[in-house]
């Protein structure tokens, strides 16, 4: 079983980082669509605006941020709170990841054995 990460740095505000956005959540499909392996989508740095952006009814992607809902693992919590996106956040039900300092622990994704990829 093939395991991932995406990891989301790319806040969606321009065209070129919403097209990461949506990359991310294209990978994150496919393997829920192929069944059997195993993806996470993180929000980290300025992808925490992403995580409420592309969480709202009336954004242009919601409906594919609706099909990988359930893989999204969650935001940094540090990061959240520095671009002051913690409520917005919150108000989406996407949770807050603070393992390593306030951030998600890329150490313990390696160690579980995921591939991280970066967008």
């Amino acid at each position: 079983m093939a395991k991932a990460a995406f990891i989301i740095l790319a806040a969606g505000d321009t065209h070129e980082s919403m097209g990461r956005v949506v990359n991310a959540f294209m990978g994150a499909y496919e393997y829920a669509e192929e069944g059997g392996d195993s993806a996470k989508i993180i929000f980290d740095g300025a992808g925490t605006q992403a995580a409420a952006a592309f969480a709202a009814k009336d954004h242009k992607y919601n409906d594919l941020f609706e099909k990988v809902r359930g893989q999204v693992e969650g935001a940094c919590s540090y990061c959240a709170d520095a671009y002051k996106m913690t409520d917005k956040i919150k108000a989406v039900n996407i949770p807050l990841i603070d393992e390593f300092k306030g951030h998600p622990s890329f150490k313990k994704l390696i160690d579980a054995g995921c591939q991280v990829l970066v967008f």
